[in-house]
């Protein structure tokens, strides 16, 4: 597709998969920047960012549809989610082309809602969040999103009733240099963890109805918590410290969130900058992507020809390496389907989801590349 075209259309159809009946997957896509030589640069005049909706049920996986959606690279690989019933997907746009400057970005505060069910995919809403939103979700039972405010130090609240979504508030958490990364909810939906790249802290917050608190408890995982997801089976939570990216091992971390008070109780290290961070549906795994220096520049000591997806076995409280495989250049996102078989990681620089199958013992790379338009930034399933 050429962004010219696409961007004379809201939306393109690319299958006839029927997509209120598929498992959908999402993958927000930045349109904006690209890497050259382990700098980001702007792209001049740029197509539409987009949102990638994608059949993760189908064997293989196939491509259903695009929306042009406003998207951001900048902030965890956790951008865009989903309501339990796939109806609707939230998007966050942490960054836009400066008005003043366009050969920089400056902060963006989007929050885009798409209609999954409508014929086509459409975004029907923009809401306004807090200076720079990164990660997002949305509890279980599809009543509540939490929206992390990069630039502001902040968590935006929304209320969620049918396709209506509405502001309810923020709850403040660090100042605006905390570096609000990323906020997961608990299954149970009474607790949700916000990580914070700039002070080294995971915050927790009490979820009572509409009711968010900011707990005063922190806790300090690593350098840099930047991707956190939350167990199905709610007893852990697992956190990616990304590091400060100069060519050092990094870690994650799991949470026991069984404790009273929950705590930090395993760190292992597993190499440069551990972008997106996964729990398996069944909460036996952690999938972690890392960039591995496939963002630096050629001639750094630190370079690699390709990232790595790496998976961990949870066994009660502590975390072991059971599988690794090479992808793509400054990849981003990882999501697993249903049945934890089929995991897809993304990638930047290729503009594509490279997909993978898994047995419980061996991670083999099936070869299948899903092209999507503009490099894959944040991926997503429902969370049931």
């Amino acid at each position: 597709m050429k962004g010219t075209w696409f961007l004379a259309l809201p939306f393109v159809v690319l299958a006839a998969v029927p997509v209120a009946h598929a498992q959908l997957a999402l993958s927000a896509n930045d349109n904006k920047v690209m890497l050259v030589n382990g700098v980001t640069k702007v792209i001049a005049n740029p197509p539409s960012d987009t949102v990638a909706i994608i059949d993760l049920g189908a064997t293989p996986p196939k491509l259903v549809a695009e929306v042009a959606v406003p998207a951001s690279v900048v902030g965890p690989p956790l951008s865009v989610a989903l309501t339990p019933d796939e109806g609707l997907a939230l998007v966050t746009a942490n960054q836009k082309v400066d008005p003043a400057d366009p050969t920089r970005q400056t902060a963006d505060n989007r929050l885009s809602v798409i209609d999954l069910k409508a014929s086509p995919p459409a975004v029907i809403a923009t809401l306004e969040t807090g200076k720079a939103p990164a990660g997002l979700s949305i509890n279980r039972q599809g009543t509540l999103a939490l929206v992390a405010n990069r630039e502001e130090g902040t968590v935006s609240v929304f209320t969620i009733q049918g396709k209506t979504v509405t502001p309810a508030g923020k709850v403040t958490v660090g100042d605006a240099k905390s570096g609000v990364c990323h906020v997961t909810i608990a299954p149970d939906g009474k607790l949700a963890l916000v990580s914070r790249d700039g002070d080294d802290r995971i915050s927790v917050l009490s979820i009572d109805g509409t009711k968010i608190e900011y707990t005063k408890r922190d806790m300090n995982a690593g350098i840099r918590p930047y991707g956190i997801d939350i167990a199905s089976n709610g007893a852990f939570a697992a956190v990616a410290n990304i590091g400060r990216g100069q060519g050092d091992n990094d870690t994650i971390s799991l949470i026991d969130l069984k404790a009273n008070p929950a705590r930090v109780v395993d760190t292992v290290t597993v190499g440069q900058t551990p972008e997106g961070i996964k729990v398996s549906p069944d909460s036996t795994l952690v999938a972690v992507i890392m960039m591995n220096g496939s963002n630096k520049p050629k001639e750094s000591p630190f370079y690699s020809d390709n990232g790595k997806l790496v998976l961990f076995r949870v066994t009660g409280t502590t975390l072991a390496k059971v599988a690794e495989a090479p992808i793509g250049h400054w990849s981003q996102g990882v999501m697993f389907s249903a049945d934890g078989k089929t995991i897809v990681a993304g990638n930047m620089v290729e503009k594509d989801l490279w997909v993978f199958e898994w047995n419980g013992s061996i991670l083999r790379d099936t070869g299948q590349r899903i092209k999507v338009n503009g490099g894959s930034a944040a991926l997503r399933t429902a969370e049931k």
